[in-house]
């Protein structure tokens, strides 16, 4: 009975796992090798046709490394402010700590649409930013920073943060302080302390946070679509696309699942390349 009372405990959760997540994929994959007619629809057949079209034409590389790419440069950004500000909350007063975590989370709170309709606003040719140039004699035309790939980089960052901080912040909370002021006092400097104590420590957070903001970042669709648009596509509106314009839902599925697979390899590659090659560099 003692055996069967852990799967009894989770059998709820695995249920929903299984109904909610792996049905709807397993089903996008049956999807993906049935082929398409555009006077007869999908027909139920089996082949590998959808996935030589996308692995064939380089339309589609350009968009997957589109994808990649913004998800790579958003990643390090959010990694290159995440750390400093994790480290700065843990040596806060806990008072403004917890004011600051709030700050923190604020993105998460608020809908991705109305988010990233803000950023549209802001970055609009005739939006905030470009309006308060010109009244400062800044600019004589608007900087274009709508539909292209640095707007959809900026609005991710601003959302994928709060991940990085938080993932950073639980590994550093099992850091001895008594470390940092033993480097202290043999005389190291700030940035010493900083490189040879903090960042190894921080590791583990900085991993797992840029794998969660990676993955995240190269699955968005409502920021891509909405400051992207028809000109700066990338996966996820590629599959909208395909499903809900062109009708053509198995090579839509194809794109997803392929996708998720690039998703996955990269995921589990940047974790075994890191976990084994750079595991000392600080050190």
């Amino acid at each position: 009975m003692i055996g069967t009372r852990p799967w009894l405990l989770s059998a709820p959760a695995l249920v929903l796992f299984l109904v909610m997540l792996v049905t709807p994929l397993i089903m996008t994959a049956v999807l993906s090798f049935n082929s398409f007619d555009f006077y007869g629809g999908i027909k139920p057949t089996f082949g590998l046709g959808n996935y030589a079209d996308v692995l064939s034409d380089s339309y589609f590389y350009e968009i997957f490394g589109r994808t990649f790419m913004i998800a790579l440069v958003t990643t390090v950004i959010a990694a290159l402010i995440g750390t400093p500000q994790a480290y700065f909350m843990l040596r806060m007063h806990p008072f403004w700590r917890s004011v600051m975590i709030l700050v923190v989370l604020g993105p998460l709170l608020i809908s991705v649409v109305v988010r990233t309709l803000g950023w549209a606003i802001l970055l609009g040719n005739n939006g905030v930013i470009n309006e308060a140039l010109r009244r400062f004699d800044m600019i004589e035309r608007p900087i274009k920073m709508m539909y292209t790939s640095g707007g959809i980089v900026l609005a991710l960052v601003h959302v994928m943060v709060p991940f990085m901080i938080l993932a950073v912040w639980a590994a550093l909370q099992r850091q001895d302080p008594a470390t940092e002021k033993a480097a202290e006092s043999l005389g190291a400097g700030p940035f010493t302390v900083f490189r040879r104590i903090v960042l190894p420590q921080a590791m583990p957070g900085i991993l797992s946070g840029s794998l969660i903001v990676f993955s995240l970042s190269a699955s968005a669709f409502a920021t891509p679509a909405i400051l992207g648009g028809r000109r700066v596509k990338v996966a996820s509106t590629t599959v909208y696309d395909e499903f809900l314009n062109t009708l053509n839902w198995p090579l839509g599925a194809a794109i997803a699942i392929i996708l998720l697979v690039a998703v996955l390899a990269i995921m589990v590659a940047w974790n075994r390349l890191v976990e084994k090659r750079f595991a000392g560099v600080f050190q």
